[in-house]
């Protein structure tokens, strides 16, 4: 052990989902979520949104991280975006330059900032946040 293992965590939330990821450098070049290998990640979609995050950097060091990140809350699609959050602020902190967060920020302004859109909660008179009886005068 020439190296000694450095280990860098960040978090990602999008709606009601939260990601930890935790980055470990040097390892094998895996990247895993919920423990299932990127590759086998399922819907298609959000798949190709996660790898985008890795395609916007290219650093040598990243093929030797190994990212695991633990994802609960939400839908898929909430819980891909706060993957891609936590993934890019691990990064970010492991890399640590001001380039790499420049291109972060060129590409999509919400990958290191996130997003803080919430849903509306129900009021008072109502079925739904905004929703309303229709009132009728005649």
């Amino acid at each position: 052990m020439s190296e000694k293992t450095k280990i860098v965590q960040s978090s990602g939330k999008r709606k009601t989902a939260i990601a930890r990821a935790v980055l470990r450098f040097p390892a094998k070049g895996q990247i895993k979520i919920n423990n299932v290998p990127l590759e086998n990640y399922e819907p298609v979609i959000a798949r190709l949104r996660i790898q985008e995050v890795l395609e916007v950097i290219d650093h040598p060091k990243l093929e030797k991280c190994d990212i695991n990140v633990y994802v609960n809350g939400g839908g898929k699609m909430g819980q891909t975006d706060a993957v891609r959050i936590a993934i890019a602020k691990s990064i970010n902190k492991f890399i640590g330059t001001k380039t790499i967060e420049k291109s972060f920020r060129e590409y999509d302004e919400s990958l290191l900032s996130g997003d803080s859109r919430r849903t509306e909660p129900k009021h008072f008179g109502g079925t739904k946040a905004r929703k309303r009886r229709q009132k009728s005068f005649r």
